[in-house]
């Protein structure tokens, strides 16, 4: 416990009583001031939670009564052909919503490091612009711009490629590639906006001591920058990971899954069988097993950020 005496209000020179800081029983009245905020958390965020957990043991349409079939929804989730593709299709939407974007912030950053860049702040704030976009309107126009008759083969035709076009969201060996873009395009705004902020706190004199040790910008980049933005870097792959894994409202204004399964991804399966085919347990198994998922992989990846800290 840690006392501090109070000032004497009276200027009598008799000291008050010491004011508490730390060490005070616990006090149940103080989680009146918490709860609130707990009672709509639990509401909004525990309960469909749980219940989610509890309809992942029944075969239920959302109408009639449901029946306990225990755990014969996850094994379907883990052994149909389609799911395991669903979910494959999400780790490899992993490569454009986090990796890709994470490198392109990091490439930027770089170039930035040993390039003064006038006007940054209105540079910055146009690359990052996708990031606030609405994403039905990121959607729509990029589906205009793959459209057949768009600016991507109209492009292709002027350079004399025009053998090369394509509809390319509806083209099997093209559209979930073609979607994976759009995240990219998304998501490396916030990573670049993420280290140029952490670049800026990076102390200049190790720049200046790679530099007289004749360290060249790549070396100068790994010594000093990367170790720099090892928070931040973290940071990034945790919100691009979660942001591909539960990628939903691209995918169902620009494909809507197709064509076949190319583009189904595990959010719009569980959609599909929530709210199409009304199989509302396999559902509920396919989001806790997301949920899991990206719970693991977030924490694989601040594990081993802080084991290299």
């Amino acid at each position: 416990m840690t006392e501090v005496p109070s000032r004497n209000a009276g200027g009598h020179g008799q000291a008050e009583k010491p004011v508490r800081l730390s060490g005070e029983p616990f006090a149940w009245r103080h989680l009146l001031y918490l709860a609130p905020g707990l009672a709509l958390y639990a509401l909004f965020c525990l309960w469909p939670v749980i219940q989610t957990i509890q309809f992942s043991f029944h075969r239920w349409d959302g109408i009639t009564d449901a029946r306990w079939v225990g755990l014969r929804n996850y094994i379907q989730v883990f052994t149909s052909a389609q799911t395991l593709t669903v979910f494959g299709n999400g780790l490899i939407m992993i490569i454009f919503y986090a990796v890709l974007p994470v490198l392109i912030g990091l490439l930027i950053v770089a170039i930035m490091t040993r390039i003064r860049i006038r006007l940054l702040s209105v540079f910055r704030t146009v690359l990052f612009l996708p990031q606030i976009l609405a994403t039905v309107v990121v959607a729509v126009a990029w589906r205009w711009i793959y459209a057949y008759d768009g600016p991507i083969n109209a492009l292709l035709s002027a350079v004399g490629l025009g053998s090369l076009s394509r509809a390319w969201l509806g083209d099997f060996d093209t559209a979930l590639i073609s979607v994976g873009l759009i995240g990219t395009w998304i998501n490396f705004g916030l990573c670049m906006v993420l280290f140029i902020g952490g670049a800026q706190k990076i102390d200049t004199q190790l720049y200046e001591a790679a530099r007289l040790d004749g360290a060249g910008p790549f070396q100068e980049f790994m010594a000093v920058t990367l170790p720099g933005l090892r928070g931040e870097i973290s940071i990034a792959l945790v919100l691009t990971v979660t942001n591909a894994l539960r990628n939903f409202d691209i995918v169902w204004n620009t494909t809507s899954g197709g064509p076949g399964t190319s583009t189904l991804v595990p959010s719009y399966l569980i959609y599909e069988g929530a709210f199409i085919t009304r199989n509302v347990g396999f559902a509920a198994a396919a989001s806790v097993v997301l949920t899991v998922l990206i719970l693991v992989l977030t924490g694989v990846i601040t594990r081993l950020m802080r084991s290299e800290d």
